[in-house]
Formats: structure tokens, sequence, C-alpha cells
């Protein structure tokens, strides 16, 4: 089981076993490289035992609180203070205190209870299982569980149907019956291997939410960016700390320039910056981060990659990402961890920037959308859905002025037709998020999808409708989607991915700010480009945003149509016995029709049996 995630922790490992316990670690060192590091690890006073992953960063105001209090250290490693900490506050205090990203299990040998617990903002993975024999396992990875001989891996219905609609498995789901993952700012405690998997919240983002009503930030526009400036400075500064090389992926786009715009700053060398370029320059953003590169002065590295060198990921996506996973930018991802590793162990990344500050166009396009299709009588309506409709499988785009802003593409009309069908704004914005209106159509037995996002959606609330969407994407679509991505990529090469917009007490911060901060004229972001501005002309990135896609409708149709057709075998789809080969062949003939139609919820099909056959689960 430890074994299986070497690749997260290839520098040691060790075993420590007690009786009914046993932990496996993997270490990627990254602070105090010597020994004194080495895990699991036990307390000073020799009653907690710790397996953990990630890093807190404000080990050393930690380090000398404690030190303060009588504590002795033998080293310099962040797990050490963790230990001293939980020693000295208890488990929860020890938390509240920590500012980082960490997944760990810990013993307590004189309660006899296993803790579990992720970060807040779930940064870091962390699974929990049963096997048919009744053992509680755990680990980062699914490798490390089904590495278990009597794991049975067969699948969870949910899960799957989720998976089609979302092209990710929400938390606290899995995509194995027996196993689940720990929802993000949670920790499960356990007194005996068949206890109830019932995992408590440290930090909630909802209830964080809710009080902002109450209290929101108080400062005018100017204080409101000098304190997001400070709070970023600091959020950055805390995640340069390592004892190996460090840099930081670079898009050119507001997160990732203002992420290494605060790393310059604070360097005392050129800080490295690493970007992936693509030959078709419709999805090639390498010039924009070059411009910022070379305003800054980092010490750049930029690869540009051809189609064939891209589509060379796609063999490996599903060993990299042990659970069915099809957010298509995972391939450039990959890519440019692999170039960053080849250079540097840490990377900064500037993911949460559009979670955070509304940057996404589906929350002024989700308003719209709903203001139509609320003030259209149903006569018009219907009309209208059976124009666009037609207009998109007849391939051609259509200017829909200001509900979309631009030319829509026929795949985007299609969407639109699905959100004039909705019944109410809570399903407009379900249906934006899915990859199609039901694609559990697909699935031979389709289940309920019993999931956070759906429970979130349901909930009533006094909240906004926009600020609802936020509320989902940071605490679904960002752990989720987002940032497993990231993990599995970076963890992939060896490579520890940090995000420092992520920091909880830049979370908290923003929960505080007035929606106009944030989204202004149709327009994400607004007080982030106003910090970003005080390190880059505005030129340099007040431009639309593009995404970190490949055009995999256009591969599906010419370069990938012997591997798809491979998968999309109707005998193999039906001894699978998950998707109804019929359902697929029809999707399959769609999209090769009207390339780019219905690729992303095929792409889900595909990077699914590629996984189901890698891994071989069982329904």
């Amino acid at each position: 089981m430890r074994d299986a995630l070497a690749h997260r922790g290839p520098d040691d490992a060790g075993v420590w076993a007690e009786g009914s316990v046993a932990f496996g670690h993997r270490r990627l060192s990254i602070l105090d490289l010597s020994p004194e590091g080495h895990q699991p690890m036990l307390s000073a006073d020799g009653r907690f035992v710790i397996c953990y992953n990630g890093e807190v960063f404000n080990y050393r105001d930690l380090q000398k609180s404690l030190a303060a209090s009588g504590h002795r250290f033998r080293g310099h490693s962040d797990t050490e203070v963790l230990l001293a900490a939980i020693s000295q506050w208890g488990l929860t205090g020890a938390i509240e205190r920590s500012v980082g990203m960490f997944a760990f299990a810990l013993w307590d040998r004189a309660e006899r209870t296993l803790y579990l617990v992720r970060d807040r903002l779930g940064i870091k993975p962390l699974y929990v299982a049963r096997t048919n024999q009744g053992d509680l396992l755990f680990a980062s990875e699914l490798k490390g569980i089904v590495a278990h001989p009597e794991f049975q891996r067969c699948l969870n219905p949910s899960a799957v149907a989720a998976y089609l609609r979302y092209t990710y498995i929400p938390s606290p789901l899995s995509i194995y019956r027996d196993a689940a993952k720990v929802p993000p700012g949670h920790l499960l405690a356990l007194t005996a291997p068949d206890g109830s998997w019932e995992p408590q919240p440290y930090w909630s983002l909802e209830n964080l939410a809710e009080q902002s009503r109450t209290s929101p930030f108080p400062g005018d526009e100017r204080e409101a960016e000098d304190a997001l400036d400070a709070l970023i400075r600091d959020a950055v500064g805390l995640r340069m700390i390592a004892d190996v090389p460090l840099g930081a992926f670079l898009s050119g786009g507001i997160d990732s320039s203002l992420v290494v715009a605060q790393m310059q700053a604070q360097s005392q060398t050129r800080v490295r910056t690493f970007t992936i370029g693509f030959a078709e320059a419709a999805f090639d953003e390498s010039r924009f981060a070059r411009a910022v590169a070379g305003h800054l002065g980092t010490d750049h590295t930029e690869l540009v990659v051809s189609p064939a060198e891209a589509r060379a990921v796609i063999p490996r996506l599903p060993q990299t990402y042990d659970e069915p996973f099809a957010d298509v930018s995972q391939i450039p991802t990959c890519l440019v961890s692999a170039l960053a590793r080849q250079h540097v162990t840490v990377s900064l990344s500037g993911d949460g920037g559009d979670e955070l500050f509304a940057g996404y166009g589906r929350y002024p396009f989700a308003r719209r959308a709903w203001w139509w299709r609320s003030h259209l009588a149903p006569p018009l309506r219907s009309a209208a859905v059976q124009a666009l409709r037609a207009t998109a499988r007849a391939g051609r785009t259509l200017s829909v002025g200001q509900l979309l802003g631009s030319r829509a593409r026929p795949e985007r009309l299609d969407k639109l037709v699905d959100l004039l069908q909705a019944d109410s704004a809570v399903e407009v914005f379900r249906r934006l998020i899915s990859t199609a209106y039901a694609p559990d159509a697909l699935m031979l037995n389709p289940a309920a999808q019993d999931c956070a996002i759906e429970g979130l959606l349901a909930a009533r609330s006094e909240m906004t409708f926009t600020d609802r969407m936020l509320l989902v994407d940071t605490k679904v679509y960002l752990p989720d989607d987002l940032l497993t991505k990231l993990d599995r990529a970076s963890m992939a090469v060896g490579l520890e991915g940090r995000v420092p917009l992520l920091d909880h007490r830049l979370v908290e911060f923003t929960l505080r700010l007035p929606l106009r901060f944030k989204l202004r004229d149709g327009k994400g972001k607004w007080l982030l480009k106003r910090v970003l501005a005080r390190y880059l002309p505005r030129r340099m990135f007040d431009r639309p945003k593009m995404g970190f896609e490949v055009p995999i409708g256009r591969w599906l149709a010419a370069p990938l149509h012997d591997w798809a057709t491979e998968l999309l075998d109707p005998a193999r789809l039906a001894e699978g016995g998950v998707f109804d080969p019929t359902a697929v062949a029809a999707l399959w003939r769609g999209c090769r029709t009207r390339p780019g139609s219905g690729a992303h919820l095929l792409w889900a099909v595909l990077m699914f049996e590629a996984w189901r056959r890698t891994w071989r689960a069982t329904i």
C-alpha cells in the first residue's frame, strides 16, 4: 500500500506498527531534509503517532510559541512542530492555529483513537475505506487502497452518475462503493475499525459565508485593496519557505501573474517560472506569460508542445488519476508539472482566484440566462429553443447579443437551449455546470446523484444567487476538480504544488467582501485586478479569459478516432456493464458529425472506460 504511492514520496519511506494499527509513509523531502524529518513520527512524549502529507507554512511561528512553553525540538520539520502543537493545544487547537495544506492520520496511543484530518480547502487528498474483512484503510490516493488484497473494487453507481454530469467525483463520494473522501475542513475520529464514518467539520465555508452577510468588510475600496495586497503578500511569502528549489506556474492570466509578482517582489533572486505553449494558436497563452515574465524579470522556461506531444499524455491519465477524471485541462497540467520538475521540487500555482473573486464567465451568464428565461413568454421560449437547436445542428455560429456577449459556437448553443428549459435560477446553474442535461441516460442502470453539489443547490439560504454559485464552486468544484487535477499531475512527478490564494485567512477575508468588489459591470476579479495593477500594466492582463484547454473535439474527430473507437466498442461496453452501448454509439456519431458537440461528455465516457480497464473495477 505504501509503495503504491512512491511517486508522491520518492525520497524516503517508513513504517510504524503497533497491535492492530499500522502506518506507512512515503516522503517528498521539502523541509528538514535530514533523517529528523522521517515519518511516521512519534511525538516527544510518545503519545501520538502521525503519518502526514502537506505543509504547515507558519510552523516557525508555532515552534517559537511552543519553545516558550518548554517544548524542545530535535530537528526543524513542520511535522515535529505539528505533533508538539497537538500535545500542547489538542488536535483542534493545533489545526486552528495552523496555516497550511495537509492530510494526516494521527493515532492517539493513550485513547486508542485514530483521527483522519483534511485541510480546510481540500488542497491535499485523503481517502478512507473498508475491506470485506472489516479492516479500515486510508491513503492519499486510491492506489494505496486498492493495493490491499482484501479491498473490493466494486463501483459506486451514484459516483458514476455524478461523474458523468460533472466530469469529476464530488466529495464525499468515491468511485468505489467501499471508499469515501474525507471532506475538506473535516476530521474523522474512530475508536474501532468498524466505527461509523461521520466526519465532523472544524471549519465551514457555508457558516462563514452566512456569517459574512451580517459582518461584511467595513472599509472602502482602497482599504480593501490594501488589505488584499497584504494578505496575498503574506500568503505567498509563507509558501516560499522550502529547503529545495522552488518556482511557479505562469500562464499569463491574472491569478498566476499576481502570485509570481508577489514572489518576485519578495525574492532576492530571479524566480523560476514555467509555461506550456501550444502549436494551436487558439489554445496558446504562452505569449502572455512570456510578456509577464519579461516585465517581472523572472527566470522563465517555456515549452511549446505539438498536438502529438500533448496527446501522448493521454495513455498515462488513468494511472495518474486513479479515479475517473475528465477535465481536459488535465493534459496541459501534466505537461507543465513535468516541465517544472526538471528544475524545481516545489511550484506555486494561482488556483482559487476564479472561485473567490467571481472570475468565471458563467456567473454573469447564469444571471442573464435566467433573466431571459423568466421574461420570455412560453410560446416565444419554445420558438427560441427550436431555432437555437436547428442552428446548432446545422453547425453554425450565432450572435446572441447581450446574453452571451459574443458569437456562440454550436456546442454553446446546445447549452443555451438547455438553460432556456430550466425552471429556476438554481436549475440554470446546475445545468450550466453539467456536461449535459441528462448524462446518466448513457448508463444501463442510472442512479441518484447523492453528492455535495445537490445538497448545496437544494439548501434554503438567504444568500444571493451569485454568492450561492461561488459557494458551490469553492466547496466542491475547486477541491474535487481543480485541486485534484493539480495534486495528481504534480505529485505524479514528485512535485509539490502550493496554492497561496487558498490561504484560509485570505478565503475568510474574501467571503466578507461585498459582491461589488468581485463582480462589476459583468466582469469578475474587480479587486484582484486592482491589486495586480500595482505590479503589472493593465494592458498585460486585462483581457478575456482563455482557460487551460485543448481542442478535444477536433482530436476525437481525427487523431484520437481509432483510440476512441476501440474504447467504445459495443461488446466491451456491454461487458463492463456500466454504459448503454446504443446510447454511447449515438453520442459518438453525433461528435463525428458535429465536432465539438458532446465532446466533453464523450471524453468523460472515454476516461471512465480507460480507467475501468486499467484498474479492473467491477459493477
